[in-house]
C-alpha cells in the first residue's frame, strides 16, 4: 500500500469534488473518502514491463464505450524496476478510481497519461487491470 499523499496525482485527487480529505489529530494521518459512497480510498503503485505498459496505455486511452473490448482478457503482471509505473487510487467498494500512468525517461518517471477518473462499472472494469 502506497502513501496516497506521495503520489504524483495527489493534487488532482484533492481537487476532485467527489473526494473528501480529512486529517486526524495533529495531521499525522490523512483519510481520503469517495463521498457518494463514503468509501475509503486506497493507493498502490505498480511497475510494468515496456510491453505491458504500452498495452495499458492503449487501453486507458480508448473510449469509454470501447473499454471492455480494448481490455479483453489482458491481465498485466507487475514487475520490479519496470519501464512503466501506474499510480492507482481506488475506493474500497470499487465505485471510483483514479489512474496515472508514467514511463521511465531520463532517470525519472514522467506522466504519459492525464490523471484518469472512472466511476461505477467502468471503475470496476479498469480495476481488474490492476488487481
Amino acid at each position: 500500500m502506497a502513501n496516497i499523499k506521495n503520489l504524483q496525482m495527489w493534487k488532482s485527487i484533492c481537487a476532485d469534488a467527489r473526494i473528501g480529505v480529512s486529517k486526524s489529530l495533529f495531521g499525522l494521518s490523512t483519510k481520503v473518502v469517495y463521498k457518494p459512497t463514503n468509501s475509503i480510498m486506497n493507493a498502490k503503485v505498480l511497475e510494468y514491463s515496456n510491453e505491458d505498459g504500452v498495452r495499458i496505455k492503449r487501453i486507458l486511452e480508448s473510449s469509454i464505450e470501447n473499454l471492455a473490448s480494448a481490455k479483453g482478457d489482458f491481465h498485466p503482471k507487475p514487475t520490479h524496476n519496470g519501464n512503466y509505473l501506474a499510480e492507482v487510487c481506488m475506493s474500497q467498494d470499487c465505485a471510483f478510481m483514479a489512474v496515472l500512468l508514467l514511463q521511465f525517461s531520463e532517470l525519472n518517471y514522467v506522466p504519459v497519461t492525464d490523471v484518469l477518473f472512472f466511476e461505477g462499472n467502468k471503475a470496476s472494469l479498469v480495476a481488474k487491470l490492476f488487481n
